[in-house]
């Protein structure tokens, strides 16, 4: 077995034709994150970004793409964007990952949403839930469990949906379209919602701005940028936009016009999305790591994403560690603890709004 290292725009039409088809061959790769397509288009962005090829005799076997930083510390490809992340390989094979990470070059590859079936995967490793919600049987099928399971959550939001329509006027949902306006639009919403928040603002970075664009025009059977909103009387509302494979549909930027905060325009939305992308052939929506409170009312279940790191013996893998476990642990105690969890928020949300009046 050997590894031959590529920027993503040096990868020939027979290496993406193979990547593609592992993917597809096995259900725990299929997400868009981890497609070629998201490597290549991040890879026009950040020089950052490598591809190793694993070769076993004459067969292409794997994919590792990863971002290589400095002291040889490697990170998933748009690290802190990304829900899912790690090796696109044959089902069988036996890639040892302290040999892939010296064959690539890295004394460290740290991940905090590392997708299953992983030879890096260890179990110190921490593992969190990635809630979805499954399509595999029709929007019909999915109602039906929501009524059973969140019944109280369904019939508040048709209501509220209806009186918002009654309030404001008729509600329109545009899925899968391409204008650049209506994303304009729903990242300046998720902007506010940053600052709000106390959150960094990642659109306040240029290269994510043009990244998220670029994904938008990316349109393809097996790989696309899907932006969808709502509006009422032609004013928006409500809109996400996320990345999809044939069959999965990643959330990624959902955010809506606080004007209608009052009708939950997020769950409407949401339930419009999911309607939507059943009939367009999506079987899974995963709306990712993270707890949020319309992901618990949403959800049919979990997939199970790892947070941790993989390290060889040498000083860079001990500086990293100094500089990024303890901090990774205090987090997780924090996120595991509701009452830290809140008085965590709650401060954030009080620097998000100081933040906003100073800025005025």
């Amino acid at each position: 077995m050997h590894v031959t290292l590529a920027l993503p725009r040096e990868l020939g039409e027979a290496e993406v034709s193979r990547w593609r088809a592992l993917q597809e061959a096995d259900t725990a790769f299929d997400n868009p994150f981890l497609s070629p397509e998201f490597t290549l288009t991040v890879g026009e962005l950040r020089d950052l970004v490598r591809v190793a090829v694993i070769h076993d005799g004459p067969d292409i076997v794997g994919f590792f793409p990863f971002e290589r930083h400095p002291l040889g510390i490697g990170k998933p490809v748009a690290a802190g964007l990304t829900d899912a992340q790690g090796l696109v390989h044959l089902k069988d094979a036996r890639i040892d990952p302290l040999w892939l990470l010296k064959e690539c070059g890295l004394a460290v590859y740290e991940f905090d949403h590392l997708v299953s079936g992983q030879p890096l995967l260890h179990a110190r490793h921490e593992r969190h839930p990635s809630p979805i919600i499954d399509l595999r049987n029709g929007w019909h099928h999915y109602t039906e469990s929501l009524r059973r399971n969140s019944g109280k959550t369904y019939k508040t939001t048709l209501a509220k949906s209806r009186k918002l329509q009654r309030d404001a006027g008729p509600l329109r949902h545009d899925y899968a379209t391409t204008d650049l306006e209506p994303l304009r639009t729903l990242l300046g919403w998720k902007t506010d919602q940053y600052r709000r928040t106390g959150r960094a603002d990642r659109f306040a970075h240029p290269w994510i701005v043009e990244l998220v664009e670029r994904l938008l025009a990316t349109q393809s059977e097996s790989f696309a940028g899907v932006l969808d909103m709502i509006y009422v009387d032609d004013r928006p509302v409500a809109g996400h936009f996320g990345l999809r494979t044939r069959t999965t549909l990643a959330g990624w930027f959902p955010a809506y016009d606080t004007h209608f905060a009052k009708y939950s325009p997020g769950l409407i939305h949401h339930l419009a999305m999911a309607e939507r992308a059943s009939e367009a052939g999506i079987e899974i929506i995963d709306m990712g790591r993270g707890q949020k409170e319309y992901k618990d009312k949403l959800k049919t279940g979990e997939l199970e994403v790892a947070e941790g790191r993989v390290a060889r013996i040498g000083p860079a893998a001990g500086v990293h560690w100094v500089m990024r476990v303890p901090v990774r642990k205090t987090r997780a105690t924090v996120m595991a603890n509701p009452l830290l969890l809140k008085t965590a928020d709650k401060t954030l949300k009080t620097y998000g709004r100081l933040r906003t009046v100073l800025q005025r």
